[in-house]
């Protein structure tokens, strides 16, 4: 879960050192409507994209549905970060859709408010959006995980006989663990960015759950995020090779939390670049 101390400490750090732009800059470019622009996708297919609305027992889930234009792909679940479904992961989505996935981005607050749910996207204040996460609970998440795959697995666009893969990021990372947890027998890979969570002490820890599964997964710790809990990599490292399942799980050095979406003020291109290379060569092995 995203930690205000740190993220404003974080940032503050960041714009002294020029990595990111300033929190004036940001806002301006906010205000435009403007992000980081992502690289193009060598290649691209041509997709076709949707805002969709998806039956839960809890109500009805508006999401972001994008898939290539013919034929089917494997499905994906992506879970956002504490600040939502919005432009930055429409186009996110959008951009693995173009190598060859059907993808849907969900808004995990539905139950509470339509997207956007963070008025002023990534430059809302965390405090403001707390009560949104803390509301979603383990039965929440996997109650939404059965719901989201089996409204992919009833989509023309979706290829039944390969497994489906699922990423989150920030406070979606332990959410895509329990999906794996929900949905063992479609679930074929798992992607964790700066995800928040992972580890606990509790017996239903996300980590532990997603280890009694047989998906393989790509966990990207922010170097930040490592260096306030440096035991957690070796714990999923540890509980991973344990259960004999792939994890590849790495500190992305340089990189803070929050460094994968383009409209996130420490995005890091080279390090979201290397992040989305590794997620592709994830998806490659595990959903081909």
């Amino acid at each position: 879960m995203c930690d205000q101390d740190h993220f404003e400490h974080d940032r503050d750090n960041h714009e002294a050192l020029g990595l990111v732009v300033t929190r004036r800059q940001f806002g301006v470019l906010l205000g435009a409507g403007m992000m980081m622009a992502l690289p193009k996708v060598a290649h691209a297919v041509t997709v076709t994209e949707s805002e969709v609305t998806v039956a839960t027992p809890d109500g009805m889930a508006d999401c972001y549905f994008v898939h290539p234009a013919s034929g089917t792909a494997p499905g994906v679940l992506v879970w956002p970060d504490i600040f939502g479904l919005r432009p930055a992961f429409r186009q996110m989505g959008k951009r693995l859709a173009e190598t060859g996935y059907s993808v849907l981005v969900v808004n995990p607050f539905y139950r509470v408010k339509k997207a956007p749910t963070a008025d002023n996207g990534s430059a809302t204040p965390i405090p403001q959006l707390l009560p949104l996460a803390q509301a979603l609970t383990e039965t929440t998440q996997m109650t939404d995980a059965k719901a989201f795959i089996a409204w992919l697995d009833r989509q023309p666009s979706v290829a039944r006989n390969r497994k489906i893969g699922t990423q989150g990021y920030c406070m979606g990372g332990p959410i895509a663990f329990r999906t794996s947890a929900a949905v063992p027998d479609r679930v074929g890979a798992v992607a964790s960015f700066h995800g928040g969570g992972l580890v606990t002490e509790m017996p239903n820890s996300p980590h532990l759950q997603a280890a009694k599964t047989k998906a393989q997964f790509l966990i990207a710790i922010a170097a930040n995020d490592d260096m306030r809990s440096p035991n957690e990599k070796n714990v999923l490292k540890e509980t991973f090779a344990k259960a004999k399942l792939p994890a590849e799980i790495e500190v992305y050095a340089g990189a803070a939390h929050g460094w994968c979406p383009p409209d996130s003020q420490v995005y890091n291109e080279p390090q979201a670049e290397k992040a989305w290379s590794r997620l592709l060569a994830l998806y490659g092995k595990a959903l081909a």
